[in-house]
């Protein structure tokens, strides 16, 4: 069912029955399973009897995006390609800037459907198709189980205000996504577009940063996400609640890159976790729905979610970080220290190290390397561009929502004021006897090594 708090006219425009054929502009749910946006599109090509051209645009400037990213993403659409010619649906991936691509091919569409983004420069795209297209342009959210302005219409303070608003509505929402059938065949229509059988030739003609290389331990696509969830749910889910905090063994899920990259609908994943029983089970859901929502909330309604200046954190955390700014810091790092893991502290270099070598970074040691990156850099300011820098760079599900407000919350976003230390002031404070407290540390540096050794 595709509920209509999804579905958004983005012009005023009909839909222009003298032209071809439906355009569904793939973005950002690059997936054939679960797929709003697509299932939407296939009911339109139905209803007005002209066949479905997705399109998908490559461009190579997108913001801090690294030759380890477009490969995972490629991956993925590899699999997109292959499920849409076999429902009879025509592919068209070109190297050109997405919205540019979706308004050449949209000359002769009839109606084009785009799915949600919700970063700025996603915006910005669809924002500038609205407004040169002839023809009518409809948004479909699908990466999202409560859509964004139903679950809430303004920016949320806190974890503990949008849950009973999420809650309220999630049965509506969790109910599976039927496919559709594919009336009318669009594989015989004649576009340009890339092959993607040889992703290192794309890649070669691609001028993007190339030193973050490919990670061996993640491969991207649909069918590899659905192996991860079900390995996690019949070896991990069991173990998760007391596990999930412990980087020295694996009880996450690790479907972050899917996720970022859309491979895999969070509706999906709910409704198989929903099959499961358990404190786990509501532990895990919380992750999935509550915490990941609030984060797109916060990038939905907060424009500035990428700059310090323009956080708009709670007036609490930025009083009081604002009140120790001259506070003296035993050691300060420059971004470069920082990337290339010379800190003095071995914990804070194994959680970066591996951040490097595997394309993300446990989740727990996630805030401990953001907060220490807050107590050795001069200025909070400073301290947010390096975390943002360094977490877009390397981590596969870097540059989205979960990242951002990940960054956000070691700076006191969605948290409350505790106990006032130096540097900090009353914003969260952790340091390496908490680590030591919650698990076997010098493990985990150990297992972060030996990564290091076979990845050299």
């Amino acid at each position: 069912m595709i509920h209509s708090e999804r579905i958004q006219k983005l012009n005023n425009l009909p839909v222009n029955n003298t032209s071809n054929f439906i355009v569904y502009w793939m973005q950002s749910s690059s997936r054939t399973e679960f797929n709003h946006a697509l299932e939407y599109a296939i009911e339109k090509s139905n209803e007005i009897q002209k066949p479905l051209i997705v399109f998908y645009g490559l461009t190579d400037s997108f913001p801090e995006a690294t030759e380890r990213h477009y490969y995972f993403l490629l991956e993925g659409l590899q699999e997109v390609e292959s499920n849409l010619i076999k429902r009879g649906i025509k592919f068209v991936v070109q190297k050109i800037s997405p919205e540019i691509g979706a308004f050449e091919i949209a000359k002769d569409a009839a109606l084009v459907v785009v799915d949600r983004g919700y970063l700025n420069i996603e915006r910005k795209w669809r924002q500038f198709l609205s407004g040169k297209l002839d023809c009518s342009l409809i948004q479909v959210e699908s990466n999202v189980v409560v859509p964004v302005e139903d679950a809430s219409d303004k920016e949320e303070f806190a974890a503990y205000t949008i849950r009973p608003k999420i809650n309220k509505k999630l049965n509506k929402y969790l109910v599976p996504l039927n496919k559709r059938k594919v009336n009318f065949s669009s594989n015989d229509y004649d576009f340009t577009t890339l092959n993607l059988l040889d992703l290192n030739n794309i890649l070669n003609e691609f001028n993007i940063d190339k030193t973050v290389k490919k990670v061996s331990g993640f491969t991207g696509g649909y069918s590899k996400a659905k192996l991860n969830l079900q390995e996690f749910i019949s070896g991990k889910l069991e173990k998760y609640e007391t596990m999930r905090n412990n980087p020295v063994y694996d009880y996450q899920s690790n479907l972050s890159p899917f996720l970022h990259f859309g491979q895999i609908s969070p509706l999906e994943i709910a409704l198989e976790i929903s099959k499961t029983e358990g404190q786990a089970k509501k532990n895990y859901l919380e992750q999935l729905i509550i915490r990941r929502e609030l984060s797109i909330n916060f990038i939905t309604y907060n424009l500035g979610y990428d700059n310090y200046n323009t956080l708009n954190n709670p007036r609490w955390a930025e009083q009081t970080l604002e009140d120790h700014i001259k506070d003296k810091r035993e050691y300060v790092y420059s971004l470069e220290e920082f990337e290339q893991a010379k800190t003095h502290d071995s914990y804070w270099n194994a959680a970066q190290n591996e951040m490097v070598i595997t394309g993300k970074m446990h989740n727990y040691m996630r805030m401990y390397w953001g907060k220490k990156i807050l107590e050795w850099t001069e200025t909070p300011e400073l301290a947010y561009k390096i975390a943002i820098n360094l977490n877009n760079k390397y981590e596969l599900d870097g540059r989205d929502p979960n990242g951002y407000t990940g960054v956000a919350w070691c700076f006191g976003k969605h948290d409350r004021p505790w106990k006032e230390r130096p540097i900090f002031g009353k914003v969260r404070y952790m340091n390496a006897n908490g680590l030591r407290r919650k698990f076997d540390v010098e493990k985990y540096v150990m297992k972060i090594k030996n990564l290091d050794i076979y990845n050299n």
